[in-house]
């Protein structure tokens, strides 16, 4: 289920929550055997968890893609929030650089520890709210 309405400063809000969280160490980026995209993206790139977090700290509004609601039984009221964002990175094979787009969704819990639940590359392109 898509969630229609945001505005930027909605989003501008929901970011600074976000990345207040994550400078205080308050989240997890996903890599449980459930979620393979997201260790693929760290074995495929020379990424660790540093490179990551700059990653996350450096979304804006404009990166925005859509607010879902959570599917998962029991987690129904959750709202995820997916974002996109084109970074450069070497491959870990082959040493090339290229540009990745990633898709990156957030679920930020009641008590603002951030869920990282999607960090990989895209699998298709993704629209942007506000571009």
């Amino acid at each position: 289920m898509h969630i229609l309405y945001a505005t930027l400063n909605d989003i501008d809000v929901y970011l600074t929550e976000i990345k207040s969280a994550i400078q205080k160490n308050r989240y997890r980026i996903e890599l449980n055997s459930h979620r393979q995209d997201n260790r693929n993206l760290f074995l495929s790139y020379v990424i660790d968890e540093t490179m990551a977090k700059d990653i996350l700290l450096g979304l804006t509004a404009t990166d925005f893609s859509e607010v879902l609601q959570n599917e998962h039984k029991g987690y129904e009221h959750e709202l995820l929030y997916v974002f996109g964002k084109d970074v450069e990175l070497l491959e870990r094979i082959g040493n090339a650089s290229k540009t990745v787009s990633l898709y990156i969704k957030f679920n930020k819990t009641d008590n603002c520890y951030v869920i990282v639940v999607s960090l990989h590359e895209q699998k298709y392109p993704i629209k942007y709210y506000f571009k």
